[in-house]
Order: C-alpha cells, then sequence, then structure tokens
C-alpha cells in the first residue's frame, strides 16, 4: 500500500512541526515524520530574536508560543573584564527597539516548544508519526518516503518532501546536496539552571572575564539558559561527573556581580558542549525535496539565531507553496538567493563576534578594550549586532565588508 499526500515533512522538531502546521491550515494533506518518542534537551534553540519574532506572527503561531509559555526579555547588558560593572549596568540596551511591535527576544524551552508545535499540526489534522525510523528518501518528479513505525513498513508519496531533520540530514544525504563548513573557532556548551531567583528576570546579558565568556537568557521563575565560551585546546574542561559544577562557577566574575546568582544555581538539564562553527548549502533544494532548518545550514551558536533563521525558513517555504500551482525546483530559487545572503551576513557577524568575545590572550583582551572605547563614540562599530536584533537585511550591504571587519577589529 503507498499513501499520498500533498507534503511529506521529515522531521518534527520546529522547523518540521511549524511548517506542517502552516501548510495543514491552507489545505494542504501533510505527513509529519518524527524518530524521537520524547524531545530531549540539546541544549540548543531556547532564544529567539526579534525579527524571528516577528516570523512567528507572520506564521500564526505567536500567540501558541506565548500561552505555551514563552516570554519576552527586556533588557540587555554586556559586560566585560575591561568595564566597570556600574557603568555597563547603567545603561542597560532596550530589547523593544530593533522591530516594531516586538516587545523583545522570546525565550521558551526548546523540548516543550517542539512538543507545543507537533501538538498543534495533529489539531490542524497532519498526520504526525512518532517513533519513525526512516528508510528511504527518493527525490524526483514523484518523490517518496518509506519509514518502519510500530513495527510496520509504509510508503508513502507526495508532490514534495521537506527535510526538516537537523545537522545530520538524512533527507540532505538522500539528495547529494553539499554541506559545507567553516573551522571551529572555539567550544560552546550549554545547560538550563534553575533557582536562580536573584537574576533579574527581564535581562539577558553576555560578557567575558579570563578564559571564559557567558551568555545568560531568563526563562523566568528562576531559570535560566545559559552558556559559555572557552578555548578549543581546553574542549574537556567540563567533561565528567564534576562538569556541571565547575561549568557553574566559571560564571562567577567580578565584572558580573549578579552572576553569583548562575553559579550558585542548580543544573536542572544536562550540560553538552558543540563545536561553534558555520555550515551552509549552495542549494538546498532538488527536484522533489527542499531543505529548512539545520538541514540547510547553520549558523554559529554564539549569535542565537537557530530558531530566527529556521522561523524564516518556514515562513518563505509555506510561502511559495501556497502562491503556486506548481511545486517544481524552480520554484525554490528566490528562497536559496535569499537564505545564501542571510547566512553570508550571519556568518560575518559570528566571526567578529567570536573574535570580540571569544578568544582569551592579552592581545584579545586589549583589542576589547578598544573596541568598547571606540564603539562609545562610533556607533557603526557596533553596528553588526542589528543584524543579531533586527534581522541581517536590516543593514547596508557595505557593513558585511573585509573593509568593516578590518575596520571594526583592527582600527
Amino acid at each position: 500500500m503507498t499513501d499520498e499526500f500533498d507534503l511529506i515533512v521529515v522531521g518534527g522538531g520546529i522547523g518540521g512541526s511549524a511548517l506542517a502546521v502552516a501548510m495543514a491550515r491552507s489545505g494542504a494533506k501533510v505527513l509529519l515524520l518524527e524518530k524521537s518518542m520524547a524531545y530531549e534537551d540539546h541544549v540548543r534553540g531556547e532564544w529567539i530574536a526579534p525579527w524571528g519574532v516577528a516570523e512567528t506572527q507572520r506564521l500564526g503561531l505567536y500567540d501558541l508560543l506565548c500561552k505555551a509559555g514563552g516570554r519576552h526579555v527586556k533588557q540587555h547588558i554586556t559586560y566585560d573584564e575591561t568595564l566597570d560593572p556600574s557603568i555597563a549596568e547603567a545603561a542597560p540596551l532596550p530589547l523593544d527597539a530593533f522591530v516594531p511591535g516586538i516587545p523583545g527576544p522570546l525565550c521558551i524551552g526548546h523540548p516543550h516548544h517542539c512538543q507545543t508545535l507537533f501538538d498543534e499540526a495533529k489539531r490542524e489534522g497532519v498526520t504526525a508519526l512518532r517513533g519513525v525510523d526512516v528508510r528511504e528518501i527518493v527525490p524526483g518528479a514523484a518523490p517518496s518516503v518509506t519509514y518502519s513505525v510500530d513495527g510496520q513498513t509504509h510508503k508513502a508519496t507526495a508532490r514534495l518532501v521537506i527535510g526538516a531533520d537537523g545537522r545530520a540530514s538524512a533527507v540532505r544525504a538522500a539528495c547529494n546536496i553539499t554541506l559545507h563548513q567553516n573551522k571551529p573557532h572555539h567550544m560552546f556548551g550549554g545547560m538550563l539552571v534553575e533557582n536562580a531567583t536573584g537574576w533579574n528576570a527581564d535581562r539577558q546579558a553576555i560578557g567575558t572575564e579570563g578564559n571564559f565568556a557567558f551568555l545568560a537568557f531568563p526563562q523566568g521563575d528562576g531559570r535560566i539558559r545559559v552558556y559559555g565560551s572557552y578555548a578549543l585546546d581546553d574542549r574537556r574542561r567540563f567533561a565528567g561527573e564534576d562538569g556541571p559544577r565547575a561549568f557553574l562557577e566559571a560564571f562567577r566574575m567580578h565584572c558580573c556581580p549578579d552572576n553569583k546568582f548562575i553559579a550558585d544555581s542548580s543544573p536542572a538539564g544536562p550540560l553538552r558542549s558543540y563545536f561553534n562553527n558555520d555550515s551552509w548549502t549552495d542549494e538546498p533544494f532538488v527536484e522533489g525535496v527542499v531543505l529548512i532548518g539545520d538541514a540547510a545550514g547553520w549558523n554559529d551558536p554564539i549569535i542565537g539565531l537557530g530558531l530566527s533563521i529556521t522561523y524564516r525558513d518556514v515562513r518563505i517555504v509555506s510561502d511559495l507553496l501556497k502562491g503556486a500551482a506548481e511545486w517544481n525546483a524552480a520554484l525554490f530559487a528566490p528562497y536559496a538567493e535569499e537564505r545564501s545572503e542571510r547566512l553570508r551576513r550571519l556568518r560575518f557577524v559570528a566571526e567578529i563576534k567570536a573574535i570580540i568575545d571569544a578568544e582569551f590572550d592579552d592581545a584579545a583582551r586589549e583589542r576589547r578594550r578598544r573596541y568598547f572605547e571606540r564603539a562609545a563614540s562610533d556607533p557603526m562599530l557596533a553596528a553588526h549586532g542589528m543584524a543579531v536584533m533586527a534581522g541581517p537585511e536590516s543593514l547596508p550591504a557595505e557593513l558585511f565588508t573585509p573593509e568593516h571587519r578590518a575596520h571594526i577589529l583592527e582600527g
């Protein structure tokens, strides 16, 4: 028996489930296939930038995420060992200033986020399956997916297959789409903590001191998703049974006094670390298949834009599908062009942030000191932050050139 659908989505995480919802609401018959039986904390994807929040609004998912516990962060502070913390804290950056009508970034726990969207897909009439083992993906004019679930093997055909199955995408491999990757710059670890009740729940922060750079994104009720950057040659620094406690102790910094609340908090999830690199595909589609989210390439997590990238992918691809009678490969050329330039600009920003925030020798410390000093009188030095908050398209092309990079880092 062969089941027929308009759309088969491989991967029931955030991107796959969001696309399934969007297309089911437009009347498409959708099959959603998810490998896991329960979503795990992979220590990624819990912060949506204001431009990504705007994408959730366009998709009609914003209210759903807010009702599921998503909360906005209102202020940002950058700390550094070269800055007096009282000066840094005197002028927090208001995060409602980047996208009109968006109060700031939206934070929501990743496993709960996934489950919320998967459940919404089922409510919208999607055939949504868990515990699926995808056996074969066939692209082309009549694409198909063969899969096993509950001990039985099925074959489904569709007008289009969506690859939303993450970094190690089986869909991408089946289509022979090349994934480019740059070299990692440092290690990037993360953990969810609880009982950090002294931390300002409306305030996110980043900072660098000694051989560690931190990021903190509060989720309310004393829970914070914290991240840390550290050197590649120190990759075993937080390994082993004592790793989580050592990781939290690394947050105890003079430059950010309130980090004591993080250092004294309790782990509420696993500690996991990753290389911090970027990846991309030249054309995230072939006949009968299109990739979204990490399957199509990801951005360095140091600027935290994985969810924003994914939601824009979902919005562009679903708009193209809903606006076309024919779902052929040529339909996705505008998506590929926009995504290529979007990720190019975000790679540029991530590289700058990695150099400024996550290098730890004396030369790096002096570079940061000069950068903060110069940025106080030349706001364009920090304009790349606008690309993170308002979207990479919010800045002119000349700010993504080698000349501007040199101006920021070497002026």
